[in-house]
């Protein structure tokens, strides 16, 4: 398992490396990582220790998905120069149950012989009284420790509340918690993460003592410098409503040939011989983007599923080819979700030349005139065949929409209401 992981690059950081490997080689581990509420969805940030839990699971290990309704009300300070905005509890508390029905896609809570569990801190940090919490957890923990964690020092030039200096200690306490019901040996977590979890540690064998392990990821990074998980849209959500099943395939799709194989390794479940035969056809055949196509495949498929590689395929095709006629209504305003919406009243029929200039294909209708004879303008993937031409009822694709295209790329999307 430890081999696996570090093959993949997914090892930054190890707690006694030799210990946790006899562990994991003489019996089933039980394991967690934890996911703080600060929205109502994940992001693709946290797919990687979504996914380690899963291949822990896989292996026959036990995996606990820990969503921090506590610490959700309290802010994580790691990686952060600044102080965090507190929501409202009725708030953590309806984005804490989001993100159970999240994580329940991804690992097996099910599984006969060996069921993933989900959690929340709440459940046990809630109760907590604030003079037994200091006498019994806090007294473990001297400030000088604290204020030498980087997620502590990095904040201090700036500033830091009590609130957030507290939260390792809150960390470190569901660690000992989960070890102690649970006996949870082992700890996942970000690079990030890495003063948490040995806080967790310490605390452990302050506590009553026991294994105890801890792991971190590295922070996925591309090679353009560019901050991972984000598109030109924004963030790239594991919510479908958030980002469509198109957008986050496109994500994928889009990935650097510098980035694709160190990508398949961290998101996908493919064997080391199918990677080598992907990395084999980036060194040799780049243009075919065989890679990307796979790494789009399989993490579309791990998230959304089937179905939605499938629809995303098909969109990718007709905006390709022009023949968006083939695609059904849900897919069309999917594929064009980014692309410029205009909504029109109803009408009989529509001069081709007042569309473009309401769209905003064209700034003037004497340039709307020259897109024309110059052959540059669609309709619904048939090129315009003159400046007189019309678009009634019977052209509208499901009734209501008109697609718009100038060009290869410029694509706009009317709906008729």
């Amino acid at each position: 398992m430890l081999e696996d992981l570090e093959y993949r690059g997914l090892v930054y950081q190890v707690t006694d490396r030799e210990g946790l490997q006899k562990k994991l080689e003489s019996e089933r581990v039980v394991l967690y990582c934890g996911f703080d509420p600060t929205a109502d969805s994940l992001h693709i940030g946290s797919l990687l220790p979504i996914l380690c839990l899963k291949r822990f699971q896989l292996a026959g290990h036990h995996s606990i998905a820990l969503v921090g309704g506590g610490t959700g009300l309290i802010g994580d300070p790691s990686g952060r120069s600044t102080e965090r905005s507190l929501n409202t509890a009725d708030t953590v508390a309806q984005w804490t149950s989001s993100l159970q029905r999240q994580l329940s896609r991804f690992l097996d809570f099910e599984l006969a012989d060996n069921p993933a569990k989900l959690v929340s801190n709440y459940d046990w940090l809630a109760p907590l009284d604030a003079i037994s919490f200091l006498r019994d957890v806090g007294k473990n923990f001297t400030v000088n420790y604290m204020l030498a964690k980087d997620s502590v020092d990095s904040r201090l030039a700036n500033g830091i509340s009590f609130t957030e200096f507290s939260y390792m200690i809150l960390q470190a306490y569901d660690f000992h918690k989960l070890h102690q019901e649970h006996n949870c040996s082992l700890q996942l977590g970000g690079s990030d993460q890495w003063g948490n979890i040995t806080a967790g540690l310490d605390l452990i064998g302050k506590m009553g003592g026991g294994d105890a392990f801890g792991i971190t990821m590295p922070l996925v990074t591309k090679s353009d410098g560019k901050k991972f998980g984000k598109s030109e849209s924004g963030a790239i959500w594991l919510d479908r409503s958030k980002t469509s099943a198109y957008q986050f395939y496109q994500f994928w799709i889009n990935t650097d040939d510098q980035d694709v194989v160190k990508f398949l390794k961290y998101f996908t479940f493919l064997t080391r011989e199918q990677i080598a035969e992907l990395e084999k056809e980036v060194q040799e055949r780049p243009e075919k983007r065989v890679a990307q196509r796979e790494l789009a495949r399989e993490v579309t498929r791990i998230v959304h599923g089937q179905e939605a590689v499938e629809s995303a395929e098909n969109i990718t095709q007709a905006l390709f080819s022009g023949e968006v006629t083939k695609l059904n209504e849900e897919e069309l305003v999917e594929a064009l979700q980014d692309m410029p919406t205009t909504v029109l009243e109803d009408q009989p029929e529509t001069g081709i030349i007042d569309l473009l200039v309401a769209v905003k294909a064209a700034p003037s209708r004497r340039q709307a005139k020259q897109d024309i004879e110059s052959g540059a303008v669609y309709v619904n993937g048939e090129r315009v065949s003159g400046i007189d031409s019309t678009i009634g009822p019977d052209q509208r694709l499901h009734g209501k929409y008109a697609v718009l295209r100038r060009g290869k790329k410029n694509y706009y999307l009317v709906k008729f209401q």
